[in-house]
């Protein structure tokens, strides 16, 4: 397996991994999008290296996997996980600034 790239572990701002194909990541990407979450999409069907790039985070072929800024990741979450970990994220930013 490839060892990913430090700017995939640490992006400046929420990268999803995904391909429209996939249900969870229809969902995850409608969550983000409701919240008004400002993030980069790598589509795993037009990004040649996508699907290797995401393995190489999450260890795994499952998809989606959503990295934060802080180098955490989640693969393949349930909304309340997702909605959960956003919040943590936020929080975290929150206190960054303060």
């Amino acid at each position: 397996m490839t060892s990913p790239a430090a700017s995939d572990l640490n992006p400046a701002r929420i990268t999803m991994y995904g391909a429209a194909w996939c249900g969870d990541c229809r969902r995850s990407k409608a969550l983000l999008d409701r919240n008004g979450i400002d993030y980069d999409y790598i589509d795993l069907e037009k990004v040649v290296d996508g699907a290797e790039r995401a393995k190489a985070i999450s260890g795994r072929t499952n998809i989606p996997v959503i990295v934060f800024p802080d180098g955490t990741h989640v693969t393949e979450p349930t909304d309340g996980e997702l909605a959960a970990k956003l919040d943590e994220a936020e929080q975290q930013k929150d206190g960054a600034a303060a």
